[in-house]
């Protein structure tokens, strides 16, 4: 028997024209008779009928027997609401986060703001560095407190910043700490407008954070990605070096979630 080479293509021309009537349906246009699909695919009203039966049998279409029309049905929206949830944050990071430590070698975490307070759900480390961070999954700090905290702080509202400030007034964490209301809100706006943020031993003595947002696919920012350093490990070459893995880090876990670098000029 000659074997099939793995360069052929099999194609099924009815499952193509099924899709192509789901492919018809969009936000402007969310209902079609009949003879309007029929007229869109170029087909006899008979052929779409019987692939618009089947589509409605497996819920992928809903009719209408009193407008004589069809609908996108409910198995889509099962099947989308799948894809989100396997695009969860925290799922799609998880091995951009484990390639990240890998590289460094140094400690990773991942940050969300939840309930008005700066959440770690992941944190990737090497038992074999000299020095241990405490903050695990699920640990809880002020929204300010370093780098994860400052970057998501840095994409609110300046509304919801001052509540925020409000609820957790700025307190020292260690001599380099920012207690000036003043000074925060010119630092959130440079994280804003670079990118990234670079914590000089603000949150810990001795230890250098770098971080970076991460976007989904509405373009907003719903978590930040950071790696955690004894300051006299790295010479400023090497935290350029962290910079930029951070920063190449968080934009394919954002791409993972769906988002699109709309800065990308068109060709």
């Amino acid at each position: 028997m000659k074997e099939v080479s793995r360069t052929n293509t099999f194609y099924n021309r009815s499952l193509e024209r099924a899709l192509q009537i789901l492919c018809a349906f969009n936000t402007e246009r969310q209902i079609f008779k009949l003879g309007e699909l029929a007229h869109i695919l170029d087909l006899p009203k008979a052929t779409v009928s019987r692939l618009c039966s089947t589509l409605v049998k497996y819920d992928f279409l809903k009719y209408d027997l009193q407008w004589k029309q069809y609908g996108l049905g409910l198995k889509l929206f099962h099947l989308g609401s799948i894809i989100y949830a396997s695009l969860s944050l925290r799922r799609a990071a998880s091995p951009h986060l484990f390639r990240l430590q890998s590289k460094l070698g140094k400690t990773v975490f991942l940050g969300v703001l939840q309930e008005d307070e700066l959440v770690y759900i992941d944190k990737k480390e090497n038992p074999r560095n000299p020095i241990l961070f405490g903050s695990q999954i699920g640990t809880r700090r002020p929204p300010h407190f370093g780098m994860l905290g400052q970057v998501l702080m840095a994409h609110l509202k300046d509304s919801e910043v001052e509540t925020f400030l409000e609820k957790h007034p700025l307190k020292k964490f260690t001599r380099r700490s920012i207690t000036s209301h003043e000074v925060l809100i010119k630092r959130l706006q440079k994280i804003r407008e670079q990118g990234f943020h670079l914590d000089r031993e603000e949150a810990l003595d001795g230890i250098t954070g770098v971080a970076a947002p991460i976007r989904d696919y509405t373009n907003g920012v719903i978590g930040a990605v950071g790696i955690g350093f004894i300051s006299s490990s790295e010479d400023s070459k090497g935290v350029e070096k962290i910079i930029k893995e951070v920063l190449r880090t968080a934009k394919a876990i954002s791409q993972d979630l769906g988002y699109f670098d709309r800065k990308i000029s068109r060709v």
